[in-house]
């Protein structure tokens, strides 16, 4: 059995270029298909966020537009309501890296709005990269990347292969006009070998421990490449 850090944004809004807040949290795909594999697989998932707050689901994630139907949303409700990890998260601050052994982020527009400047954030991903052990990050998660520079703007992810929300996604959500900034383009200037699949189909890339998905739907195929990495590495 392994231990898995689950890292989730702990903003309950992302504030747009205009000061509105739209109402986020974490997207209901991202924690529930990979809480799903995690746990199916036998492993232990422990939940971190900013000053340990409880996260919040972003509520449109959970309308059976979003969802793939109804059915769907109804069992991500389930598994939301039934994971107690949700409940009691530990502070960023108060993570020690070497009791996990692999660490995934979950996405969702709330990482845009805390991660993606969170210092305690930053800290635990330069240590996870060097590790060597699994990071997966998906869909807006990368955003936690960018707090990564240094004071000269270097990052130990600079080059690295990788992944995330793409701008044609984040239009096709209505967003993109919106935004302060655009991940897509943030990770290209990091700079990064982003690269995407088609919108909303399966996408992930993997390059030494960095494991990351483009989107909800590369959520539960990314955790299966966590678990099988997981495996080799006993």
């Amino acid at each position: 059995m392994a231990k898995i850090l689950c890292v989730l944004t702990g903003a309950s809004y992302w504030t747009l270029k205009d000061g509105h807040r739209h109402p986020t949290g974490y997207w209901a795909e991202e924690f529930v298909a990979p809480y799903s594999v995690f746990t199916g697989a036998g492993h232990e998932v422990t939940v971190a966020t900013p000053n340990g707050v409880v996260p919040v689901v972003d509520t449109m994630s959970l309308e059976a537009r979003m969802a793939g139907g109804e059915e769907n949303s109804l069992n991500e409700e389930a598994v939301i309501e039934s994971a107690d990890e949700l409940r009691h998260p530990i502070s960023l601050t108060e993570v020690r890296l070497e009791d996990y052994d692999a660490v995934y982020y979950p996405g969702g527009h709330g990482p845009m709005q805390d991660l993606s400047v969170d210092p305690d954030s930053a800290a635990l991903l330069r240590k996870a990269l060097a590790s060597g052990n699994p990071l997966g990050i998906v869909c807006h998660a990368p955003a936690a990347i960018l707090a990564t520079r240094d004071a000269n703007g270097d990052t130990p992810f600079a080059d690295y292969r990788l992944t995330g929300f793409c701008n044609e996604e984040e239009a096709g959500v209505g967003l993109a006009d919106k935004a302060k900034w655009l991940l897509e383009d943030e990770l290209k200037t990091l700079p990064t070998q982003y690269s995407r699949g088609p919108a909303w189909e399966p996408y992930t890339v993997v390059d030494r421990n960095l494991f990351t998905g483009q989107n909800p739907a590369s959520s539960g195929p990314l955790a299966q490449e966590l678990v099988k990495a997981l495996a080799h590495a006993e």
